[in-house]
């Protein structure tokens, strides 16, 4: 936050003055700074003041403040106005004024302060949103109460007996309120009493108890906070050499991309159901895990990566499931570096959080599912990038602490944290090392590309010096595996995965071909000649001849069983089999009966049917009316084109934005001021046109200063009246005060103008 020093207008009376005394330049840094005071564009300087001091703006912009910055605008708030850059040196137990003055200047670019002649003052909205600063009570004078000097309450603190003393050490450094519950002990009682009897404390109902601002400061020794943190705490952790980190991310984008290719084929070919509430089943996730050969932590990221990058969707069907998009299908065509660069892009923009799944809702029962809308959570985005930004900027190859990561968080947003801060810093941690954002805990240099504005492009040359190249081919072995020395490219990626399972990853990926696996390459239309040819070409050796012998067998037996509608019927040329299908027990649910020697029925569905013999060690085919084998389209469900999740954007405050809207300001306040010189020669006061966030911010500011302000007003016959108002409160659209004697409430939005009288 860069510091910007001015010289205040003459004659600023408020907020608005001084930012029409700001430079192009400062105006630009205060757009940059609160990207909310762009959008929607403000009219003119004086809509930028107004809205820059409304509630919910400053409430925005206190909350990224880090702690130096906010404890300073604490002691500012509760010190003496105009600041006296030296007595808050001293309450922040700093040497000198020039301490403090840099930071006042950078609050002071973010319009929490504003300059007039005497100096800086703070913001009237800011002593809203902050309420109690630093822990410390009311001022004296709002609790109509007179309290004596700092000497002397020192010296009836040191002579206050135990239980007065007992109950002002609970208050003096916050808060500052105490209630006494009915029947509280009599010392107690005394206590109090004994404090309000020497001032010391304010008593606005019989049964509260405040500390005034002035007796808390005087019992701190003049400090606003017991512990002032105005330097950001060191980032602790491990060492790593920055090669290993980079490789160690490579390996992991290598998994992800591996892991999100068999997400798909095992959702392709058979889609999860969406639950009525929406989200995965936890069954459903379980499977996942299996086939993923993960825990179910990491197959909720994996399946929320998917979702959140677009690749997977609920398909909208009447019975709606989970399954890949078409846009699956082109992002898997691409190379692995601009694969990645989807998924990172995506899940630093997300608001979802794995995280969460598997836990209990706040406020809930039960257990938040994956892709569900109980994943949903807001902070995450900002949370996340925040953590990683931290840790960027810290020298290359430090793998910070969780403890370490979390407390400096806790410095740079000390109000926009939350209570579990640990375990997101924890799950934040999980998920960047399995995206390859860090590697063994400290950011890659893809990762670091990843956090500024670099462009797709510059995002995939940064991660593919550290991919391992694909190759197209396979050692195969005798023991029915096969290694896959590095990332396989596409299309035999596509077919291993098909013709066998998964057994391990890491820098190689083992394959091993089973029966069931085989069975399934051959159920998907790939004849025994297709197969061994395929392997034969992927291998550098001779297919060995156990895995030959494999897949001919399966293929010997494949489709000699035949399965169709009867509702189901089983045809076999060889009368053995169907015999062996009537004495199996483990197929009595299927209730079979011979109808011929080379045909048995079911009242079983057909799938049904095909499923129970291939689960029993029989290798059917399924089989069309006219007698033909059925091949499934394995695979290849897919959601319609227009099933998308909803995409999270945050539209940025870049320089062209802010260049095209100070040429508008100028001009707008161009205009106000022509408007306010035409205004000037009628007779009576000036009333430029106001839109309703000037006319609020000057009604307060009125209210609160006890002033008179003119006013157009609109009444019910469409007739524009000049008022002198003084307004006592504004409150639910309306403005309460006096005018012409009387009391009176009127409509905000048929004020037509406002200006101090």
């Amino acid at each position: 936050m860069p510091a910007t020093s001015s010289t205040p207008a003459a004659g600023a009376r408020s907020m608005a003055d001084d930012i029409r005394a700001r430079t192009d330049e400062q105006l630009g840094n205060l757009l940059h700074l609160r990207h909310d005071l762009a959008r929607p564009a403000p009219a003119d300087l004086a809509a930028l003041a107004a809205r820059a001091s409304t509630r919910a703006s400053v409430q925005r912009a206190i909350d990224n403040l880090d702690l130096a910055h906010l404890q300073v605008l604490e002691a500012a708030t509760a010190g003496s106005s105009p600041v006296d850059p030296a007595e808050l040196a001293t309450s922040l137990t700093l040497a000198t004024a020039e301490d403090v003055e840099p930071l006042l200047e950078e609050l002071w670019a973010l319009a929490l302060l504003w300059r007039s002649p005497e100096g800086l003052r703070v913001v009237r909205t800011v002593t809203e949103v902050l309420g109690h600063p630093a822990g410390l009570g009311p001022r004296a004078a709002d609790l109509s109460a007179d309290v004596p000097d700092a000497q002397t309450v020192a010296e009836a603190a040191g002579s206050a007996p135990a239980p007065a003393r007992a109950i002002l050490d609970r208050l003096t450094w916050g808060p500052a309120v105490a209630v006494l519950p009915p029947g509280a002990p009599e010392r107690v009682a005394e206590g109090a009493r004994w404090l309000l009897e020497h001032h010391l404390v304010a008593a606005p109902t019989p049964d509260q108890l405040v500390l005034p601002r002035e007796v808390a400061l005087a019992l701190r020794g003049g400090r606003t906070h017991r512990d002032p943190a105005l330097t950001a705490p060191a980032l602790e952790g491990r060492q790593v050499p920055p090669q290993d980190v980079d490789f160690a991310a490579g390996q992991q984008v290598t998994d992800l991309l591996s892991l999100l290719d068999e997400l798909a084929a095992e959702w392709g070919l058979r889609p999860p159901r969406v639950l009525r509430s929406g989200g995965l089943a936890v069954r459903d996730l379980k499977r996942l895990a299996t086939v993923l050969d993960v825990d179910q932590e990491r197959a909720a990221f994996v399946a929320e990566t998917a979702y959140a990058s677009g690749l997977v969707a609920d398909d909208g069907s009447l019975d709606p499931s989970w399954a890949p998009t078409p846009a699956y299908d082109e992002w898997q065509q691409q190379p692995a570096e601009v694969r990645w660069a989807t998924l990172a892009r995506a899940w630093l923009a997300t608001t979802r959080a794995p995280h969460l799944v598997g836990t209990t809702p706040p406020g809930g029962s039960g257990t938040v599912n994956a892709l569900g809308p109980e994943a949903h959570w807001p902070p995450a985005r900002s949370l996340r990038r925040d953590l990683l930004v931290l840790a960027a900027a810290t020298e290359p190859g430090l793998a910070p602490t969780t403890g370490s990561w979390a407390g400096l968080l806790r410095w740079h947003r000390p109000r926009r944290v939350p209570a579990s801060l640990d375990t997101v810093v924890a799950a934040v941690a999980r998920e960047a090392e399995w995206l390859g954002v860090t590697g063994r805990g400290a950011v890659s240099s893809a990762g670091r590309v990843l956090l500024t504005d670099a462009d797709d492009d510059q995002l995939a040359d940064a991660v593919r010096p550290h991919l391992p190249e694909p190759v197209e081919h396979v050692l195969l072995q005798a023991d029915l595996t096969a290694v896959a020395p590095g990332p396989l490219a596409g299309g035999l990626a596509t077919f291993m995965r098909l013709v066998a399972d998964v057994e391990s990853r890491g820098g190689a990926t083992v394959y091993r071909f089973t029966p069931d696996s085989v069975r399934r390459c051959l159920d998907a239309g790939w004849s025994v000649d297709q197969v061994l040819g395929t392997l034969t070409d992927a291998s550098h050796t001779p297919v060995p001849q156990p895995l030959e012998y494999l897949v001919r067998d399966v293929a010997r037996r494949h489709g000699q069983a035949r399965v169709g509608s009867v509702r189901a019927y089983v045809r076999c040329d060889d009368e053995t089999t169907l015999g062996a299908m009537l004495a199996d027990r483990e197929l009595s649910p299927l209730q079979l009966r011979s109808v011929a020697p080379t045909v048995l029925v079911s009242p079983v569905a057909a799938e049904t049917v095909l499923d129970f013999l291939r689960d029993n060690g029989y290798a059917p085919a399924a089989e069309s009316p006219d007698g033909g084998v059925v091949v499934p389209t394995a695979g290849r469900h897919r959601t319609p084109v227009h099933r998308r999740p909803n995409q999270v954007s945050a539209q940025v405050v870049d320089d062209d934005l802010v260049t095209r809207l100070l040429g508008a300001l100028r001009a707008g306040e161009e205009a106000a001021a022509y408007q306010r010189e035409q205004l000037a020669r009628r007779e009576g006061p000036a009333l430029p046109s106001t839109d309703p966030t000037t006319t609020l911010a000057v009604l307060r500011d009125a209210a609160a200063d006890r002033q008179a302000v003119w006013l157009g007003y609109s009444d019910a016959d469409g007739r524009v009246r000049r008022l002198l108002f003084y307004p006592d409160r504004v409150e639910g659209g309306r403005v309460h005060g006096t005018a012409d004697g009387a009391l009176r409430t009127l409509s905000i939005h048929r004020v037509t103008g406002a200006a101090p009288g």
